[in-house]
């Protein structure tokens, strides 16, 4: 295993440097015959999704289609076909997590070849249209949540945009699963031991894959060798908590140490410990943060403690990103909540105020 103090090591310099010029990176062939395809995102900062393909003796999975646009159907197809391959070969789908940029194009890839879907049973039940029917209009559940967080009428227009007519029960309607993966279960492609890595966190059933004989590991969006993933509330039920159950699963991915890294953004690298310590200090020092921006501003509402926390660029120019921003500050006041650090102030108000209390 390598030292834990090792620095994060970036072993994908291709993919890299084209993150750095703001282009696609290539297709390429990897360890253990495994391809990266780069599958672009609209009109997104993260410019592309990293699918990746992986053969078998008889068949071929492919991990995360990306998002569904012609561009990326076309950026897909491109990588099958320098992989030797064509739609049609592909025997198995599996879903990292159902965030679009990933589970995307699954419906229209399966459309092609027929192949079996596979996922966590959380991500399963995480599916958009599978939600209770009050939670399936994302303009009116998510009004709702902006208001009792604090946000001005105003910040929800300019967020939301005007109502429309969305069907809720049509809505964001994503490919169910064939096939659920639990932890540690083998994906079922002959010749290859592929194993499913439950990491809750991300989203509550986001997965990673390891494959011990080319020692590497998929890692989604769970471990990135720059950003610092979103740990929002998507698709959360009672009692799951998303920011410790990320924490938890940052510490399991560490005895991967040996393994490169194949994130789903931006580059390979080496040091999963290292980067995963990372992690998880970020995380501290947040918690830390948002403790003094609560004491700072007395009984603030969440809004008001996500617009002065500190973020990558001015919160003004946050933008569209600040419903995210939004979320993963609510994931960090939850886990002060349960440490009792913090405490929700006037429960039943509209918006809900917190403050912050000694532990004990």
């Amino acid at each position: 295993m390598l030292d834990a103090a090792t620095p994060v090591v970036v072993t994908g310099t291709l993919q890299k440097a084209a993150w750095s010029a703001r282009v696609l990176p290539p297709v390429e062939h990897l360890a253990g015959d495994i391809w990266s395809v780069p599958v672009p995102i609209p009109a997104n900062p993260l410019r592309y999704a990293l699918s990746y393909l992986v053969p078998g003796d008889a068949g071929l999975v492919v991990v995360d289609p990306g998002w569904d646009s012609a561009e990326g159907w076309e950026a897909l197809c491109r990588g099958l076909a320098e992989a030797g391959a064509t739609p049609a070969d592909v025997t198995g789908i599996v879903a990292t997590h159902v965030h679009f940029d990933h589970h995307g194009m699954t419906t229209r890839l399966k459309a092609a070849c027929d192949a079996w879907v596979a996922m966590h049973p959380a991500e399963r039940d995480s599916l958009p249209h599978r939600r209770p029917a009050q939670e399936r209009s994302s303009r009116h559940s998510a009004r709702t949540w902006l208001l009792n967080a604090g946000a001005s009428e105003n910040d929800v227009r300019e967020l939301l945009g005007p109502p429309d007519e969305e069907n809720p029960s049509d809505a964001f309607r994503m490919a169910e699963p064939d096939l659920l993966l639990d932890d540690k279960d083998r994906v079922p492609l002959e010749g290859r031991e592929l194993v499913a890595l439950w990491t809750p966190g991300h989203t509550p059933g986001h997965l990673c894959l390891a494959e011990p004989a080319a020692r590497v590991v998929l890692t989604g969006d769970h471990v990135l060798p720059r950003i610092t993933p979103n740990i929002g509330l998507h698709g959360r039920r009672p009692g799951q908590a998303p920011l410790a159950d990320f924490l938890s699963s940052l510490e399991r991915l560490a005895d991967w140490d040996d393994h490169e890294a194949l994130p789903a953004h931006e580059y390979r690298f080496r040091g999963l410990a290292t980067r995963t310590r990372q992690l998880r200090d970020h995380h501290a020092r947040r918690l830390d943060e948002l403790l003094a921006v609560v004491d700072a501003l007395g009984r603030p509402t969440l809004w008001e403690v996500t617009a002065h926390l500190s973020w990558s660029r001015p919160w003004e120019q946050v933008g569209p990103m600040r419903i995210a921003a939004l979320a993963e500050t609510e994931a960090h006041a939850e886990h002060l909540i349960a440490q009792r650090r913090l405490v929700r102030s006037g429960e039943g108000e509209r918006p809900v105020r917190l403050s912050h209390t000694p532990a004990g």
